[in-house]
């Protein structure tokens, strides 16, 4: 049996631990050996567990339902720390029992962890899978600043591996400096990207409806594959999360990504994670809590979605 190592005395929501009858699980992997810039998203999962206690019991104030009955924390997976392919080695050998089991929303860690989990569920399924992706970086670089594989890479690397539904790939909040090729290379290749520009302005769901239609019907004209949402932390403005390692100014409000992952729990998605969250850089909890409330609105949407 795999053991589990837990970081820390919290759990998200204070759900119990390692409980394989429950359908819904939290887990942490605290990697940050991939950063460009600041460290410190290995402490990520403790944070947004413990951001999660003011949560209280659960309750989602739109969906009127809690994942609490249906929802255990598996703690933080053992990894090494230096080595980004033994990472991935030790992520390959651990995620698939795990999202066998149960229905997963992972803690990052940066977001190098994305493109293991990937390959995960495209084994599981046997089929590649649509993303939702939030975040200021486009992540199509084809090399990781002379290296083969990084934070900044893995949206490239998903799409050359064939683990995605390129006209599937969705990006909301893209904003940082990036030539034209790796800035478009998701659009390019038939997928949609919502920068941080187009979203200026539209928080509300009546607000956001031609972007909710848009990817509503490409998701249906694509016989409704299977979604998986990763949401990088810096996809909101330094105002709502400074406690990242790349900030951007000029990116999403909270408001924006809680109703974009609220408007989107119809559709049929299999797993989360929430990554890049640095608490070396976080002012009040700022940072933490905008992640726990993204992590709880998700879990709360796919329970309400399946009718729990």
């Amino acid at each position: 049996m795999t053991h589990f190592a837990y970081t820390s005395d919290n759990s998200f929501l204070k759900a119990p631990r390692h409980d394989a009858r429950r359908p819904f699980a939290v887990a942490g992997i605290p990697w940050d050996g991939s950063v460009t810039n600041r460290p410190g998203a290995r402490f990520g999962p403790r944070a947004i567990r413990e951001a999660s206690h003011m949560l209280c019991d659960g309750t989602h104030p739109l969906f009127d339902v809690s994942p609490l009955g249906h929802l255990t924390d598996l703690g933080d997976l053992p990894l090494p720390n230096t080595s980004l392919a033994d990472m991935r080695h030790a992520l390959a050998a651990q995620v698939p029992a795990l999202i066998a089991r149960h229905h997963m929303a992972w803690l990052g860690g940066d977001h190098a962890v994305t493109l293991s989990l990937l390959r995960a569920y495209r084994a599981h399924l046997g089929r590649p899978l649509a993303v939702l992706h939030f975040d200021a970086h486009c992540d199509t670089w084809s090399d990781h600043f002379g290296e083969p594989s990084g934070h900044g890479s893995w949206v490239w690397e998903a799409i050359q591996e064939g683990l995605v539904v390129n006209e599937g790939f969705v990006q909301f909040g893209i904003r940082s400096a990036a030539e034209r090729i790796p800035r478009d290379y998701v659009r390019d290749q038939g997928g949609f990207i919502y920068t941080a520009r187009d979203l200026r302005g539209l928080s509300s769901a009546a607000q956001l409806a031609p972007v909710l239609g848009e990817v509503r019907e490409r998701m249906a004209s694509l016989g409704h594959p299977p979604v998986y949402v990763t949401v990088d932390i810096d996809c909101l403005d330094p105002a709502f999360a400074p406690g990242t390692g790349t900030p951007e100014p000029g990116g999403l409000s909270t408001s924006q990504l809680l109703t974009l992952l609220e408007e989107f729990a119809g559709l049929p998605c299999v797993g989360m994670d929430c990554v890049e969250v640095a608490p070396p850089y976080d002012h009040a909890e700022l940072t933490s809590g905008a992640a726990a409330h993204a992590v709880w609105t998700y879990l709360c949407g796919r329970l309400a979605a399946s009718g729990g």
